[in-house]
């Protein structure tokens, strides 16, 4: 098993605190996730995508996290967070760690770029273009970008222009014919590549491309700043240095304001792109009296401007991801369909023979399309109640729910339309899908609807069947295929008739506070993991083995922290994998010596959620949308649903999460200072990347097949657990 510091080893000093900042924690995930690109094991294109996530991370986590911190500080808040820090010493520690990250991310960038040239994947300086690219990319400007652009002037006669969130731009010093100096900003159009593929600008030019032109690359900004002559004709262009602004994103939606939801978020989106401004980010050429200027007009404080070496946004780094080169990206693999399904004539008798599991990106998201298509087209069924979050553009579900509706079903859908930055996208379904003639309905006003719930009622010779799916992730086809989730198809009739309760919750009046077998969220998730856990104390008191196993997104909710720092002082054993934010400190003697977090960041978006209690040998595994934070607990309407197929349950305990306490190559394991070590072998101990595993390993549990533990790891139970 892998090299780790058994539980109990931790010692508690007088600076040892009881909860890690909710902030810092992220950024150390993005820290991991910077870690990635730096990782020569990963192809070179994948370490280019991991450099893109850190910082379109970074974008939101100051549109979100840190414009609440602003928020706070400007309206005089100053009560600490749980770990103590106030909003403003949060933002001191957090401009701390972001300035080292970012210094981090460029020399990545640099090293990164000195690699793909190497690999004949060339991101050009302008200065290093041959002349004959020069001229195809002037060509390329004076036939396609300068048309677009619309320079700005500021003077008594001009005012400051309105910049928009997350746009980049040039700070222009120009010096007229009277030799006095003026300013100017030009926008970088969107409509245009910001990576500028050499061959399109010859394409343009009218002239053949030689071999490998594209795959040569030159930044859009650079082009522009070459060309401002064109744009100040008359005038002296003295410098140009770039610039970025990220707002306040955070839509807030007043229940007086409400009475029509859907224009409530539509005026919400326009009022987000003049959000106020919670970071300005400034090429370091920049001089002091252009960033003066720039602060003044923007209202920014000193703190909340960051100097960075360009490119600036490097997230659109992502554009090199769709280069045809296979040899600088990961194998591509199959998702497959389980044999559960493969075996059966359809789904509906696939789930009628026994609960089918769904384990993605390895198994194939199809057989749900195919679950709602089939029920579309089936004429013995009657209705389909879904609840929509996340579903992206061109989704092949939203197109089979409107064709049901088309075909005479009941279709009722609850479109969520406050899915942090896809409100647009929701709110064009919402208008297809009424269009349609679907029942759409968009949810509680002050709670967010995140749980991922699919009913089909149907008819059948002994009556009314309902065929329910149940998940940890949205219905969306693309981010099946790059999110590790599970899913549950089941007929079961209490599951059913829960879902049923819970639909007649968001669609109607109906105030259901009791059900059978889910746990459902705001009160029921909170009230059933916290028994849950003291039920594990109370088999540990008694001489049993407690153990707990949750693997969640985030841990941030100090209640849970503080039931779990109990069940560790009672002898519980638990096990913790924690993608990114844990406020949770592990590994403290007399607090949470029997506490691991293991952290496991790789090719895939870890996204589902597990919770696994030993429950004195009568073991219970529980999935669904929530993770441990006060908002998905209190917040939302979350949903939590028990694996009681034996062969299901059987497989999660012993192979899914001892697979995950296994990982020697892409998990990291949480230290009580904060930071976090990478998970080695042990002597003699062969590799183990568990998503890499699971891409060779189909689930016996899909199979409805017996399942034992996984080679080379340990079941829950066992006393040797990976520590």
């Amino acid at each position: 098993m892998p090299r780790l510091a058994p539980h109990g080893t931790g010692n508690r000093g007088p600076m040892t605190p009881r909860y890690f900042n909710r902030e810092v924690s992220w950024l150390e995930f993005n820290s991991r996730v910077l870690e990635e690109a730096n990782d020569p094991r990963h192809p070179l294109l994948e370490r280019v995508k991991f450099l893109s996530i850190v910082h379109s991370n970074l974008d939101e986590f100051f549109m979100i996290r840190v414009s609440g911190l602003q928020e706070q500080v400007e309206s005089g808040v100053l009560a600490p967070s749980d770990d103590g820090l106030t909003p403003p010493e949060q933002l001191t520690v957090i401009r701390e760690r972001v300035i080292a990250q970012v210094r981090h991310a460029h020399a990545t960038y640099e090293s990164l770029r000195a690699e793909l040239d190497t690999r004949h994947v060339c991101l050009l300086d302008r200065a290093r273009l041959s002349p004959p690219e020069r001229a195809a990319v002037r060509a390329y400007f004076a036939t396609v970008v300068y048309p677009v652009l619309t320079p700005l002037a500021v003077d008594p006669g001009h005012p400051f222009p309105h910049i928009s969130n997350l746009s980049l731009s040039l700070a222009v010093v120009i010096r007229d014919r009277e030799g006095l100096e003026r300013f100017a900003r030009v926008k970088i159009p969107d409509v245009v590549p910001r990576l500028l593929p050499i061959a399109r600008a010859y394409q343009v030019a009218g002239v053949a491309a030689p071999a490998g032109a594209d795959t040569r690359f030159v930044w859009m900004e650079q082009v522009v700043a070459a060309h401002l002559g064109e744009l100040f004709r008359g005038m002296h262009v003295r410098s140009s240095h770039a610039f970025r602004v990220i707002r306040d994103a955070d839509l807030e939606i007043r229940e007086d304001e409400a009475g029509d939801l859907l224009q409530t978020i539509e005026q919400s989106l326009v009022r987000r792109r003049f959000g106020s401004v919670a970071m300005l980010v400034v090429d370091t050429s920049m001089p002091r009296e252009v960033r003066s200027l720039l602060t003044a007009n923007l209202q920014v404080e000193a703190r909340d401007v960051y100097d960075q070496p360009g490119p600036l946004g490097l997230s659109d780094l992502i554009a090199l991801h769709g280069l045809p080169r296979p040899d600088l990206l990961d194998r591509p693999f199959t998702p497959r369909v389980p044999r559960a399904l493969r075996r059966h004539e359809d789904v509906f008798a696939a789930v009628r023979a026994s609960d089918v599991l769904l384990h993605h990106p390895y198994d194939s998201f199809e057989p749900v399309v195919q679950f709602v298509r089939a029920a579309a087209n089936d004429p013995d069924v009657l209705a389909i109640k879904q609840t929509i979050y996340r579903v992206g553009s061109n989704s092949p579900i939203v197109r089979a729910l409107a064709e049901a509706s088309l075909k005479g079903k009941q279709v009722s859908v609850l479109v969520e339309l406050k899915a942090r930055f896809d409100e647009e996208n929701n709110i064009e379904w919402a208008r297809a899908l009424e269009r349609a003639g679907v029942h759409v309905v968009y949810g509680d006003i002050d709670l967010k609807t995140h749980c991922k719930v699919l009913l089909v009622v149907r008819g059948e010779s002994g009556g009314i069947r309902r065929y329910v799916h149940l998940a940890t992730g949205n219905y969306n086809a693309k981010t099946a295929l790059l999110y590790t989730d599970l899913g549950l198809f089941t007929c079961d009739p209490e599951i059913a008739d829960d879902v049923t309760a819970l639909f007649n919750s968001l669609t109607g009046y109906s105030v259901n506070r009791r059900y059978r077998k889910l746990l459902v969220s705001p009160r029921g998730i909170r009230g059933g993991i916290m028994s849950r856990i003291r039920r594990e104390i109370r088999h540990a008191r008694a001489g049993g083995e407690g153990r707990l196993i949750f693997k969640t997104n985030s841990l941030t909710d100090s209640r849970c922290a503080d039931a779990l720092y109990a069940a560790s002082r009672a002898g519980v054993r638990v096990d913790l994998i924690v993608r990114g934010s844990c406020c949770l400190v592990p590994g403290v003697s007399g607090m949470s010596a029997n506490i691991g977090v293991t952290s496991v960041v790789g090719r895939f978006l870890e996204h589902d959620r597990v919770y696994y209690f030993r429950n004195g040998g009568d073991e219970e595994v529980w999935l669904g949308s929530a993770d441990l934070m006060s908002r998905n607990l209190d917040r939302r309407v979350e949903t939590l649903f028990p694996c009681e197929d034996p062969a299901i349950r059987g497989w999660l305990i012993g192979c899914l999460l001892p697979t995950y306490l296994g990982d020697n190559q892409r998990a990291r394991r949480l230290r009580p200072d904060g930071s976090y070590a990478r998970v080695v072998p042990a002597p003699g101990e062969p590799p183990l990347d568990s998503q890499q595993w699971f891409i060779h390993h189909e689930a016996p549990a899909a199979l409805g097949e017996p399942t034992e533990p996984c080679e080379g790891t340990a079941a829950p139970g066992d006393s040797d657990d990976g520590d």
